[in-house]
C-alpha cells in the first residue's frame, strides 16, 4: 500500500506544530522518521492513526486521498499503530489482550483452550514465544508488554504498522527479535514506519529516513547517505561536540550499602555499595531481576532478606532516596494534571502553611526546576503533562524528586523515548547532581547508554548480581557475556 501525505499541517489553539509535512512512503519499505522530541512525530503518528484530525492537507492511500477522522477509519484502511505507551489491561491475561473482541468459541461460550493456542500461535509469528499468553499482563516486566502490544497490532495483519519507539526497552534476544520481525514484514509487503532515537538501528533497520524538525521535514535521506552525526545536526539544529560528560574524580563516602538483598522468584542475595559523587550503571536482559531491584531498593515491593530496602517509598524519601521508574506515563506522572502540580507531588505535604498548601511557594519551587532543568516550553507550568513531549515529560519526573533534596537517585530506563539532544541534556544533568555529592545508580537496556554514562556497571543475570565492571575500556561484549552466559 502506498502512503502519501501532503502539506499535513495541525495547530492546536492556534498554534501550529505541523507545517505542512509532505512524504511519500511505499509497501514492503520501512521509512524511519527520527526527530527531537517536540519536532512533530507523536502529532504526525495520532494524525496517521486516526487519534488526531489534521487541521489542513491530505493523506493519500493508493493514490487516493482518504479521510482519517477516527482510529476505525484508520483500521479499515489496514493502518495500525504501536505507541510507546502502554495500553494493555493488566489485569488481563495476554491472550485476552491480544484476542479481545474476536475469541473463539464453542457452544456460545469462549474456548479459552483454543483462544490460547491462537494467542501462542500469534507470539511465535512475530517472533515472541517466550511469553505464556496465560499469564496476567500485568505481571510481565516492561519489556515483555512491548512485545503483547506489538503482537497485538499484527492480529489484524495490517497493511501499514506504525511503531513508536519500540525497542526503547529492549535490549538482547529481545531486540533482536524485534529486528527480525521489522524485516520480515517488509518481506511481506508490510509498509513500516519506524519512530526511534536510536540512531544505530534506523541506519541500521530502515530503507529510507524522513528527518523533522519543529513541525516540518528538513530531510529525507537513506542509510547509506548519511551518520549518526549527521542526523543529530539535522535534528538538533546543531552540533553535538560530546555525548557523555568526561569521568568523575574518586568517589565519597557510601550513600547506599546493599547486603544479601533477596526476593522470591525475582532476585537473590544482590550486595553492592552507592558512593556519593558516583554514577553505577545496573544492566541486565528482561528477567534478570533490575527492574523489580530497584522497586524494591525504594520500597516499592517487599523483600524476604538482607539489608538495603526500605519498608516504603515514604521511609526511602525520608532516607534521601529517589527513584525515577521506567513507566513515566504509567506511575510517574498524572497525565491530566498541570506541569506544576506534578512537580509538587512528592513535596506537598512539606510546603504547607497550616492546613493548606503554600501555593506561593509551589509556584516557585515549579518555575526554579522548569528553568533549571530546561523544560520546554519555558511558560508550561499551567499546561497539563500529557502537552509535554517524551523527553520533557521525563524532565517534569525528575523534577519531582530532585524537589525531595536527594542523596540517591535511582533513574530506572531514563531516556526511554528521549531524542538525542535531550539525552545529552539529561546526562549532563546526571553528571552535576553527581558532581555535588548524589549517589546515582542507572538502569537502562541501552549498553551505549550504561557504559558511556557511568563510572561503573552491575551486570545481573537470571537475579543474581553477577559482575562488577568499570565502565571505562569495557565493552559492550564484555557485558553482554555476563549477562547472558
Amino acid at each position: 500500500m502506498t502512503l502519501a501525505l501532503r502539506e499535513v499541517r495541525k495547530d492546536f489553539a492556534g498554534v501550529e506544530v505541523l507545517h505542512g509535512v509532505d512524504f511519500a512512503a511505499r509497501p514492503g519499505e520501512v521509512l524511519a522518521i527520527v526527530g527531537a522530541n517536540g519536532a512533530g512525530k507523536s502529532t504526525l503518528i495520532r494524525i496517521l492513526s486516526g487519534a488526531l484530525q489534521m487541521s489542513g492537507g491530505e493523506i493519500h492511500i493508493d493514490g487516493e486521498r482518504v479521510e482519517l477522522r477516527t482510529p476505525h477509519d484508520a483500521h479499515a484502511h489496514g493502518i495500525r499503530t504501536v505507541y510507546q505507551e502502554l495500553s494493555l489491561v493488566p489485569e488481563l491475561s495476554v491472550t485476552e489482550n491480544l484476542l479481545m473482541g474476536s475469541f473463539p468459541r464453542r457452544y456460545g461460550l469462549i474456548d479459552w483452550p483454543a483462544a490460547h493456542r491462537r494467542a501462542s500461535e500469534l507470539l511465535q509469528r512475530a517472533g515472541f514465544g517466550m511469553i505464556d499468553p496465560r499469564t496476567r499482563a500485568g505481571r510481565l516486566p516492561v519489556a515483555r508488554q512491548q512485545m503483547v502490544e506489538i503482537a497485538k497490532a499484527l492480529v489484524s495483519e495490517p497493511r501499514v504498522l506504525i511503531l513508536d519507539e519500540p525497542s526503547a526497552v529492549l535490549a538482547g534476544s529481545d531486540l533482536e527479535a524485534l529486528f527480525a520481525l521489522v524485516r520480515q514484514l517488509r518481506e511481506r509487503g508490510v509498509l513500516v514506519v519506524y519512530v526511534s532515537h536510536r540512531l544505530a538501528e534506523v541506519l541500521d533497520l530502515a530503507d529510507r529516513i524522513v528527518v523533522l524538525k519543529d513541525g516540518q521535514v528538513v530531510a529525507t535521506t537513506e542509510p547509506g547517505r548519511t551518520s549518526e552525526t549527521e542526523l543529530v545536526r539535522l535534528m538538533a539544529g546543531r552540533q553535538l561536540e560530546r555525548i557523555y560528560p568526561p569521568r568523575r574524580d574518586a568517589p565519597g563516602e557510601p550513600r547506599l550499602r546493599v547486603t544479601g538483598l533477596s526476593r522470591p522468584g525475582e532476585f537473590t542475595d544482590v550486595s553492592f555499595e552507592l558512593r556519593a559523587g558516583e554514577i553505577v550503571g545496573l544492566f541486565g536482559l528482561v528477567g534478570s531481576g533490575r527492574s523489580e531491584l530497584a522497586a524494591c531498593l525504594f520500597g516499592a515491593a517487599p523483600v524476604a532478606a538482607g539489608g538495603g530496602g526500605f519498608a516504603g517509598p515514604a521511609q526511602a524519601i525520608r532516607a534521601g532516596v529517589a527513584f525515577v521508574t521506567e513507566d513515566r506515563a504509567g506511575s510517574g506522572l498524572v497525565l491530566g494534571m498541570s506541569v506544576r502540580d506534578n512537580i509538587g507531588l512528592t513535596t506537598w505535604r512539606t510546603v504547607r502553611r497550616g492546613p493548606l498548601i503554600d501555593v506561593a511557594r509551589q509556584r516557585r519551587d515549579a518555575d526554579g526546576m522548569i528553568e533549571r532543568l530546561g523544560i520546554r516550553p519555558p511558560h508550561c507550568a499551567g499546561l497539563p503533562a500529557v502537552r509535554l513531549s517524551g523527553g520533557n515529560q521525563q524532565k517534569v519526573v525528575l523534577a519531582k524528586w530532585l524537589l525531595t533534596g536527594p542523596r540517591v537517585l535511582i533513574l530506572d530506563e531514563p531516556t526511554r523515548g528521549v531524542d538525542m539532544a535531550t539525552r545529552v541534556d539529561i546526562y549532563r544533568m546526571v553528571d552535576d547532581l553527581a558532581r555535588g555529592g548524589l549517589a546515582v545508580l542507572l538502569i537502562s537496556s541501552d549498553l551505549t547508554e550504561v557504559l558511556g554514562a557511568t563510572d561503573r556497571v552491575l551486570v545481573m543475570n537470571a537475579g543474581r548480581l553477577v559482575g562488577e565492571l568499570r565502565s571505562e575500556g569495557t565493552t559492550e561484549d564484555q557485558v553482554l557475556e555476563r549477562a547472558i552466559a
